[in-house]
């Protein structure tokens, strides 16, 4: 009617006359609100309990217990934020930061005191919802919603905290507590021995023998191999072992390398007194020895837990050049030598672990190649994501590792190097062929040292670490021409990471394409220098 004032509608923060006007307040008295305005309340509570914990309690509820949330979510959005920033200008920090097994136990308390925070919040916003109030059919969507949310939040954090203890124990285990290492002339030098440990297993021998020499700046990796039938591993005077074999580890076929550990371990531990383990000891001294490095520390692994790292990884990508036998079904049905042919791979662990180890009609410097190989297409895959999503299964199969003596405080720098590295390749080297060819091809048994030394010195000078083998210093145009040279052998020899640059793989004798067919064949009929020549170019491998 004319002249009579239009009444205002009542809102959320306003009863019918207004709270300013000393109505009832329908946030906190949903009562004084009609049906759709208490749904849409009960959701906006939700809502702010999701992105703003506390906000729910300061509008509705309890106002001391919001404002003590709030403070607690804006200390948590301001260290996201210092995280974030962290992340840009100085990652190596942070990932030092989380690596520290303080900042772990720190995080552990953090993540369940969250945890429960939330919990409360989440049940007190229940209360606030006063769900009779709302539509019939809205109920049981708030209440599964209520329910859903304090699982993606209140759960996601406790589980956070679960798996942040579970990595901080299982880092506990895995790594020394001992004093941080230095490099040495600009790098870290690691000996990475893999072996089967099987229980009553007596007298290991390292089965694959690398080097990963790190640049301390840069996270570039090199990996020196060393085939476990090297021969003469010479050990320098300040070496425990210099007394023993003065003239290097040299009784002959057997005394390869491999074999060392063994010998140390049954006739020379008091060499080592107070050591873990002074089989690896003396393995590091000889690969020292033999590439003129200052070893700083070890991992001895199981072959068994690499398999199950590769599995927790989701499998590896390899492309291979060649053909590469491995126990399994043959084209017949039969059990026995079944062979990958040239092509690209997504293996399981244990598969991986086969193409790693496969020398059957090959030879140990091809399977180092392939070794190689596995290890870089892991380094490439490994990165946070996968860590985030494959955590649980990569902390199990981390335990696997029999020992090592890596300082887990310096865990954040290896870790932040490691990260580093991947966007730079792998350097490769093979202490004997191809890389190295002696007199009949028995370089590992006559190795020259001299020689060795200046291509590790060489490699090293590339990478921003010159003379760091401990060799004389040598010209730099020499320097550069050796790199040259085997960059050059490296294409001849196919080692390149390119397929595009790798040869043809082997065809039968009247030109057309190996099959398995052929392969079996030849086997069945005894015809061994032809499967050697069909497995010539497997050591032809690259990640991806």
């Amino acid at each position: 009617m004319a002249g009579q004032v239009p009444q205002r509608r009542p809102s959320l923060l306003h009863g019918p006359q207004g709270a300013g006007a000393g109505g009832p307040d329908p946030v906190r008295d949903p009562q004084s609100a009609p049906s759709p305005q208490r749904t849409k309340r009960a959701w906006i509570l939700l809502l702010l309990t999701l992105f703003v914990p506390g906000g729910a309690q300061v509008v509705a509820g309890n106002r001391a217990l919001g404002r003590a949330a709030l403070r607690v979510t804006l200390t948590v959005w301001l260290l996201v934020v210092v995280a974030l920033v962290l992340l840009v200008v100085n990652r190596d920090l942070l990932v030092q930061a989380f690596a520290n097994t303080w900042v772990q136990l720190a995080a552990v308390v953090v993540l369940a005191a969250l945890a429960i925070g939330w919990v409360v919040l989440w049940i007190d916003t229940f209360r606030l919802l006063r769900i009779r109030l709302v539509a019939p059919g809205m109920k049981p969507l708030l209440a599964f919603s209520t329910v859903l949310l304090l699982v993606a939040t209140s759960g996601v954090l406790g589980y956070g905290s679960f798996a942040v203890n579970a990595g901080r124990n299982a880092l506990n285990e895995i790594f020394a507590p001992g004093p941080a290492i230095e490099p040495v002339a600009g790098r870290y030098n690691f000996l990475l021995m893999g072996g089967d440990a099987g229980e009553g297993r007596v007298g290991l021998r390292p089965d694959s023998i690398h080097v990963a020499s790190v640049n301390a700046e840069t996270g570039s990796t090199i990996l020196f191999s060393i085939p476990r039938n090297f021969q003469n591993a010479p050990f320098s005077e300040d070496s425990p072992l210099w007394g023993a074999y003065p003239e290097g580890f040299s009784c002959g076929d057997e005394c390869i390398i491999n074999a060392l550990y063994v010998d140390v371990m049954e006739n020379h531990q008091d060499l080592y007194p107070g050591a873990e383990d002074p089989g690896a000891e003396a393995m590091m001294d000889a690969a020292g020895g033999i590439l003129g490095l200052d070893i700083q520390s070890y991992a001895m692994v199981d072959m068994g837990g690499f398999s199950q790292l590769i599995d927790s990884m989701g499998g590896v990508t390899i492309t291979s050049g060649g053909w590469t036998t491995y126990r399994g079904p043959r084209p017949d049905g039969e059990w026995g030598n079944a062979w990958w042919g040239p092509g690209t791979y997504d293996f399981s662990g244990e598969e991986a672990l086969a193409f790693a180890r496969s020398r059957h009609f090959s030879t140990d410097y091809s399977r180092i190649r392939r070794q190689q190989c596995i290890q870089s297409a892991m380094l490439a895959q490994f990165n946070p994501q996968t860590l985030v999503t494959r955590f649980q299964g990569i902390l199990d199969a981390g335990e696997q590792i029999v020992e090592t003596d890596l300082p887990g405080q310096q865990l954040g720098t290896f870790v932040s190097l490691a990260t580093k590295g991947q966007s730079q390749g792998m350097g490769r080297l093979t202490i004997g062929p191809p890389d190295f060819e002696g007199e009949d091809g028995r370089f590992t048994t006559y190795p020259d040292f001299d020689e060795i030394h200046t291509r590790v010195d060489g490699m090293l000078a590339e990478d921003g670490t010159p003379n760091a083998a401990g060799t004389s210093p040598a010209p730099l145009l020499f320097v550069n021409a050796t790199a040259a040279l085997m960059a050059s052998a490296s294409q001849e020899t196919g080692t390149s990471d390119d397929p595009a640059d790798w040869p043809a793989p082997p065809t039968q004798p009247d030109g057309s394409e190996i099959t398995q067919e052929y392969l079996q064949h030849l086997e069945d009929t005894g015809q061994t220098g032809l499967l050697e020549d069909a497995a010539s170019t497997n050591h032809l491998c690259a990640a991806g």
